[in-house]
């Protein structure tokens, strides 16, 4: 676990909001074989189309490409089908389900790019807990790295994002969680996708518990 450039230990936080494809869970065994498949079948190369598909919706993904005679809704909605279908290989990044566990249900969140049905698979094949709010790629009208996700989250909860911390793995995820004004832990337990990032990292949440203040609010501290 890196030290953060301005410490995450040294707040006391109103939520802690989190990502789930490779923040709490590593589905990358189903990336590779998923996307990379439908890479191949639209001519691209499957290793390093691959490495950029990480926290961004798969519709948007997709259409960014601008490729000819594609439908982005049509196919985003197969590629849900197709990861929702498999499920081999999906396990939580190690420590994340008895971290959730320790956490107060009120005070967090998962703010995933995934549409909901393929959302709840993955979360069940991995063994993490369901959140009591769950911001889907779904619910917003704009996805990752805009804000919107991790901003509605916070309202729900009712608090302010700027004081929340969101955890999360992808560069994209990273921008949305800075542009809603919170702090941010990059998860690297999974992927390389955020290599270099200034923010804390962490590879395993062993490393840190949480220590909940009488205020409601919960801190951070290290035990590795």
């Amino acid at each position: 676990m890196d030290a953060a450039p301005s410490s995450v230990f040294t707040k006391n936080f109103a939520a802690l909001l989190f990502d789930m494809d490779g923040t709490l869970l590593n589905s990358m065994a189903v990336v590779e074989r998923v996307w990379g498949a439908w890479a191949e079948r639209n001519g691209l190369d499957p290793v390093e189309f691959t490495k950029t598909v990480h926290g961004v919706r798969a519709v948007d993904t997709i259409r960014n490409l601008e490729l000819p005679d594609i439908d982005p809704e049509k196919e985003a909605y197969d590629l849900a089908l197709a990861e929702i279908a498999d499920v081999e290989g999906i396990v939580e990044i190690p420590g994340a389900v008895d971290f959730l566990n320790s956490l107060p249900p009120e005070r967090w969140a998962i703010v995933t790019s995934a549409p909901l049905d393929l959302a709840v698979r993955r979360l069940a094949a991995a063994g993490i807990p369901m959140p009591q709010l769950m911001i889907t790629g779904e619910d917003v009208s704009i996805g990752k790295p805009d804000p919107q996700g991790y901003r509605m989250a916070a309202e729900r909860l009712g608090v302010r994002a700027e004081d929340c911390l969101v955890f999360e793995d992808a560069p994209a995820g990273i921008l949305a969680g800075l542009a809603a004004g919170a702090d941010v832990v990059v998860v690297t337990g999974a992927h390389a996708a955020a290599e270099g990032t200034p923010h804390m990292t962490l590879a395993r949440y062993h490393d840190i518990a949480v220590e909940r203040a009488t205020d409601g609010t919960v801190s951070l501290r290290r035990t590795a």
